[in-house]
């Protein structure tokens, strides 16, 4: 993610641009592809789905909550136990405390159990959520609209079994580099590509 100054817009800088997991898809400013989890599972088992996760977060006791605990995505849908509305301070200490008390962790299980044959896949992504989209639905969906680069490094932070960047990161059609911050995927950017 990079915030652009006023004026500038992601789609003028990249040849690709693949938001959600590349399940909506751009080549330039032109739209080449997009996929909907509300077309693909239905409103019944969507609200399904929906009212489980409300339910079990009323159920969880953790130190803050605050608004916005399911964010509906064109492709997925993202899940936050604190809410996406947390200042930076408590999304800090949400990280902390999910650490040590495996909130998401335990709540994608029971996600897995209780929807086991809707097909879906779930991944623990950054701080504070969870997104939750059809099987096949994962970041390597982009790789379908660049199939003519012969060369694709993907970087990311979440790459272990579970996390939003492994299925990507472990492709046999990526080189995949594990990174701990935007300072360390620079280093090796110009390590692989600038060099002197």
């Amino acid at each position: 993610r990079k915030i652009l100054p006023p004026g500038e817009d992601v789609l003028d800088i990249f040849d690709f641009t693949f938001p959600e997991n590349g399940l909506v898809a751009y080549k330039g400013r032109d739209s080449i592809g997009e996929q909907s989890i509300q077309v693909h599972l239905g409103e019944e088992k969507l609200k399904n789905l929906i009212n489980f996760c409300l339910k079990y977060m009323a159920d969880i006791d953790i130190p803050v909550k605050r608004g916005t605990f399911i964010e509906f995505r064109k492709g997925m849908i993202n899940v936050s136990p604190v809410g996406r509305n947390c200042s930076q301070t408590e999304r800090d200490a949400f990280e902390v405390y999910d650490k040590e008390h495996h909130i998401r962790r335990d709540f994608v299980n029971a996600l897995r159990e209780k929807f086991a044959d809707y097909g879906l896949t779930y991944s623990i992504g950054g701080q504070i959520s969870f997104d939750v989209f059809p099987e096949g639905w994962d970041k390597t969906y982009s790789l379908n609209y660049v199939g003519h680069i012969p060369e694709i490094h993907f970087f990311g932070d979440k790459t272990f079994k579970g996390g939003n960047d492994y299925e990507i990161y472990e492709s046999d059609r990526t080189i995949g580099h594990s990174v701990t911050s935007p300072d360390e995927t620079m280093a090796i950017c110009k390590e692989l590509f600038f060099k002197d």
